[in-house]
């Protein structure tokens, strides 16, 4: 029978053995007493009463001199000293210093908090591992938007941060994980860390933000970026309960404790404590954060830009049967009111859950929330905060036709679908028309077209006011949809005109579609018909004698031929002094750049829209 040798001087080399004996022994002196003492409640006891040396902080910043108040800061501070109650001076015992090394909290938090970072255990390792991912180094040349390219040539989800929102975003960046680029990509920004651990399931965060903490579900098959590190659960059971703690406000108060406001670092992440409560209890946050999960990305799935986009909010069952437009609206924006409420008070719970988890109690609670100031509300709809009713109604309202603009764009055989009637095409306009007779069956197409101009008609704050679904489609859709899609719009409204006046020619063009076979088509097929077209009307004016409709005709001819030489120069590849139509893409030679008008849709929108807007064919209707 062997035995184990005893270490004592390992065993004595314990800095903390004073602490392990002292809360033994309490915890045995309470048993004797029929009192049962669990270790953390000991721990908290041989805290309170072996804390040691206090320092002193006298809080007179609101002494400070302000309008029509001298400085008062002198006088209170004597007055403290003497013992006179002004409720300024906080004892810290210097131990609370040492719980949170370099903690940039106050003498008022830190107090409030440092026991939980000695009895409750880090992050990592007890519950999983938080890690920081790829630096491209160049990101107009790695990643995209993932409307911008086709995913089966190999470009995959990358989580790379983003705007702020908390439980639930969709990761709408890829990057390009191509086979034969995978080299120049581990040689450009930081190689690839941590790749062990690309496309599994986990939570993420964008590392640089000034709104707070937002922790979010990072979906299986991406990989995450420096700016977007993960949290990777031991187990995957975890993963609800961890993003609900971790989105908690003590969970973000107790993180501002070991960091520098606005800037996220996994190390600080790791160190976030994270409270074991009883299966229950984890069941029940992680039941919490996982419905406010659900909710957001059901919603998602109304926005046309959301990877798991499927139609606009107008068109989904509950709001497309209601007798009009103007009921849809109100049942719609009704429900997002409510939503956002049951979203707030699930939060609100949450939180309720967490001040517990960490026993913090109600006093410190109210200093914590006061310290912390306003965060950021729970809403369903992350880009709408801080719109009011109306602005969401019309919101709504052009989300429905840009979707409409969309079918008839992607459904068009060669993707160019002109605003006239050219070439045998039939016009923008009648198709969109037609679209609505589909989307809304049953119902009398011009009462919905009516009533969906009844509410364009009206004022709203941030939305241009047209008269008819023409002059939206004429002069919003392009700026509207180039909002929409970060500046990278694939449906593109060439135009001979810019402004608000109509323009002689115009057409919507599939960025996915448009290479050289097709701006060839443009020219040599629809805007030629078109030229023809006004040709033979000037001329018959003229014949008959009509000088204002001659000259009106003379003048579309003009501009349509002036739309004609700047496609051709784009088409070229044009360059002379400062005029320069070439598709310019920074990290390729020149012997690798196209000659000439044709695309390498990987290369992105923009760097392939750039010579158009060069040129000037791109509708602008803020140009006057």
């Amino acid at each position: 029978m062997s035995s184990k040798r005893v270490d004592l001087k390992k065993i004595l080399a314990d800095s903390d053995l004073r602490r392990k004996l002292m809360v033994s022994t309490i915890q045995a002196t309470q048993a004797r007493e029929g009192i049962q003492t669990t270790a953390a409640q000991a721990s908290r006891a041989y805290y309170v009463v072996t804390e040691g040396e206090k320092t002193a902080f006298l809080d007179l910043e609101r002494f400070k001199p302000s309008k029509g108040i001298g400085d008062r800061r002198h006088e209170v501070f004597v007055q403290t000293l003497l013992g006179s109650a002004h409720q300024v001076r906080v004892d810290v015992a210097r131990r609370d210093f040492a719980a949170i090394d370099g903690a940039p909290l106050d003498f008022r938090g830190i107090g409030a908090v440092a026991h939980i970072f000695r009895e409750v255990s880090a992050l990592e390792p007890g519950w999983g591992i938080a890690r920081q991912g790829k630096a491209t180094g160049d990101d107009p040349r790695w990643v995209r938007q993932w409307w911008e390219v086709v995913p089966e040539t190999g470009w995959v989800p990358f989580a790379k941060g983003g705007e702020y929102c908390r439980f639930y975003s969709s990761v709408d960046l890829v990057l390009d994980w191509r086979p034969e680029k995978r080299g120049a990509l581990k040689e450009s920004g930081n190689g690839l860390p941590s790749e062990e651990l690309y496309f599994r399931q986990g939570l993420t965060w964008p590392r640089r933000t000034q709104r707070g903490f937002n922790l979010r579900v990072l979906p299986g098959g991406c990989v995450f970026a420096d700016k977007g590190p993960s949290i990777f659960p031991n187990k995957d059971s975890d993963s609800f309960y961890l993003l609900g703690v971790a989105n908690s406000a003590p969970a973000e108060y107790l993180l501002r404790g070991l960091m520098s406001f606005g800037s996220w670092e996994v190390g600080v992440i790791r160190r976030l404590p994270i409270p074991a409560p009883p299966i229950e209890q984890k069941e029940q946050v992680g039941r919490i954060a996982r419905t406010i999960y659900e909710l957001k990305a059901k919603w998602d799935r109304g926005n046309e830009t959301s990877v798991g986009f499927n139609e606009p909010w107008l068109l989904i069952e509950e709001y497309a049967r209601r007798t009009s437009i103007s009921a849809a609206l109100d049942s719609l924006v009704g429900d997002e009111a409510a939503q956002d409420r049951q979203i707030q008070e699930l939060y609100t719970d949450l939180n309720d859950h967490a001040y517990k988890l960490y026993g913090i109690p109600t006093d410190v609670r109210k200093e914590i929330e006061h310290a912390m100031g306003d965060r950021p509300a729970e809403i369903v709809w992350a880009q709408m905060e801080g719109k009011t009713r109306d602005q969401k109604r019309m919101e709504h309202v052009w989300r429905l036709l840009s979707y409409v603009v969309k079918r008839v764009v992607e459904a068009d055989e060669d993707g160019i679908v002109p605003f006239l009637h050219v070439s045998g095409e039939t016009p923008l306009l009648d198709r969109v028309h037609a679209e609505f007779a589909k989307l809304f069956p049953g119902r009398d197409v011009n009462e919905v077209e009516v009533e969906i101009v009844n509410e364009l008609k009206r004022k709203v704050n941030g939305y241009r006011r047209v008269e008819s679904i023409r002059e939206w489609l004429e002069n919003v859709y392009f700026t509207y949809q180039a909002s929409l899609y970060k500046e990278r719009p694939i449906f593109w409204h060439i135009a001979s005109k810019q402004g608000k006046s109509r323009a002689a020619f115009a057409a919507l063009v599939h960025y996915h579609r448009f290479d050289k076979d097709q701006l060839a088509k443009l020219r040599g097929i629809y805007l030629r018909e078109a030229l023809g077209v006004f040709r033979r009307e000037a001329a018959l004016a003229a014949q008959e004698g009509r000088a204002e409709d001659r000259l009106e005709w003379q003048g579309k001819v003009e501009e349509a031929e002036e739309l004609d030489r700047r496609l051709q120069r784009v088409q070229e590849g044009f360059l002379q002094g400062a005029e320069d139509y070439r598709i310019l893409t920074p990290w390729k030679t020149e012997r690798e750049r196209p000659k000439g008008w044709d695309p390498d849709i990987n290369d992105g929108v923009k760097i392939n829209i750039e010579p158009l807007q060069r040129v000037g064919v791109l509708r602008i209707p803020e140009v006057v």
